[in-house]
């Protein structure tokens, strides 16, 4: 396929996944023009060569993401493909929490902003380029953990519910979007487990054959993305391209 004038963006730009999807959509899908928001201040030396490539560094704040926005705004002509593909799982100091007890309000409030509130900041920051007659498929990274229904373990108490709220967030933008910028079309994506150093503390137990690269991933997002039509709604789809309950 090929997009001579289409841009994507990719957030989270320096990620295993982010990365992966940059240099789908270069190399395989031809496109024109990706910029890569990443909190890296360069892009990682296999993708800094790549013709095409933009980089902007942005820490995640809120302010640095609305002057993003407004670079953005003034810079990129028309955008047909979005990723927002930012989160967090853990830290040195913290992991899921297994019990009522583990829980920490500081450690919780962190999740929620990385995975809930930051991705919403930056479909925001985007809004204004998305117009009533253009096509633009928006991908969010989510996760199946965030499906109520799903829930039939219990703990990751903190990333169920960012990942939850997140859906949620999305739900409600999507209505929006349905009228103000009716060929936009947003999907909450669950890439399964990846190898990359979010989940790298927790693959012991995942069979080799569900634990994934990230450039299959990648392919699989955008091919997900590429299918998509807009229609007012938010989809909620797996790897393999499968509905997952809310």
């Amino acid at each position: 396929m090929t997009t001579d004038h289409q841009q994507a963006l990719v957030i989270g730009a320096s990620g295993g996944i982010g990365s992966a999807v940059i240099r789908h959509l270069l190399e395989e899908q031809q496109f024109h023009s990706v910029l890569g928001i990443s909190r890296a201040a360069t892009a990682p030396p296999d993708l800094a060569q790549q013709p095409g490539l933009r980089w902007l560094a942005c820490d995640g704040s809120p302010s640095a993401i609305k002057a993003s926005g407004e670079q953005i705004a003034s810079e990129v002509p028309q955008l047909s493909h979005v990723v927002i593909c930012s989160g967090i799982l853990h830290d040195a100091e913290h992991g899921p929490e297994k019990s009522l007890e583990q829980l920490d309000a500081d450690w919780m409030q962190t999740v929620l902003q990385a995975n809930a509130i930051t991705p919403l900041l930056w479909l925001q920051a985007i809004a204004g380029k998305l117009a009533r007659k253009q096509d633009c498929r928006i991908a969010v990274l989510s996760a199946r953990v965030g499906s109520i229904t799903d829930n039939q373990l219990g703990g990751w108490y903190s990333y169920r519910a960012s990942k939850a709220a997140l859906n949620m967030l999305l739900k409600t933008a999507a209505v929006e979007l349905a009228r103000r910028a009716p060929g936009s079309k947003l999907i909450a994506f669950h890439p399964g487990t990846t190898d990359t150093p979010l989940s790298q503390p927790f693959q012991a137990r995942v069979p080799s054959d569900k634990l994934f690269s990230a450039d299959f991933v990648a392919r699989r997002l955008l091919n997900t993305m590429n299918q998509a039509r807009a229609d007012g709604t938010l989809a909620y789809l797996d790897w393999d391209n499968k509905p997952i309950d809310w």
